[in-house]
């Protein structure tokens, strides 16, 4: 069986803080609804609706989350940028042989805009997930590996019994990440090519 390798998207692969800060500005601005962008961009991973809950009543969610997926297109796209080390961490997995997977919590479809935008080939492409359900999607498309800068993508990746790898490149800190049962833990994906080498000896 080839190597198969799930990344996580959102502040591990990408750095998608500036342009969804900026959707929420708008967002709120047009909605006319105070909302502190620093800190939903200081919690990201969840999904969109759970962070929207925190602004709006239950039954605006629905509508709210419509408007934010079609602002998110025209002010969230141009200001991604990869992380340090993410394309050189998808080559490596393509160097053993192996499958890239991306799994994210994010919509699908602007999901697939980040990674055309950014020239990043992947083998499957599953949105809307979070957590244990990202497990799912591993368990399906055969996952040795999981990383991930949350601590639900480690329970992802213990769903799917797959190896758990945490980057402290979002909210949550390296020993935040091993305490959360992560079975490697890197600073950032620069890290990733060596720790694949060394997993796969």
């Amino acid at each position: 069986m080839a190597l198969t390798v799930g990344f996580d998207l959102d502040m591990t692969l990408l750095d998608t803080r500036p342009g969804i800060k900026a959707t929420y500005d708008v967002l709120a601005a047009e909605t006319g609804t105070v909302i502190d962008s620093d800190l939903v961009v200081s919690r990201l991973g969840p999904p969109l609706v759970r962070e929207l809950a925190n602004w709006y009543p239950p039954e605006r969610l629905e509508a709210v989350a419509d408007r934010y997926r079609e602002l998110y297109v025209e002010h969230a796209i141009a200001p991604t940028v990869e992380l340090p080390g993410a394309l050189a961490a998808v080559a490596a997995v393509r160097a053993a042989g192996g499958r890239v997977l991306v799994i994210t919590g994010k919509w699908e479809p602007n999901a697939r805009r980040h990674l055309d935008a950014i020239g990043l080939e992947v083998d499957a492409l599953v949105g809307d997930l979070w957590a244990e359900t990202k497990g799912e999607a591993l368990r399906a498309h055969g996952a040795d590996v999981y990383v991930g800068d949350h601590l639900g993508d480690i329970r992802g990746a213990r769903a799917a019994d797959a190896v758990a790898v945490g980057v402290a490149t979002g909210p949550y800190s390296a020993a935040e990440l091993a305490g959360a049962g992560a079975d490697a833990v890197l600073g950032d994906l620069t890290e990733f090519p060596a720790w694949l080498a060394a997993h796969r000896a």
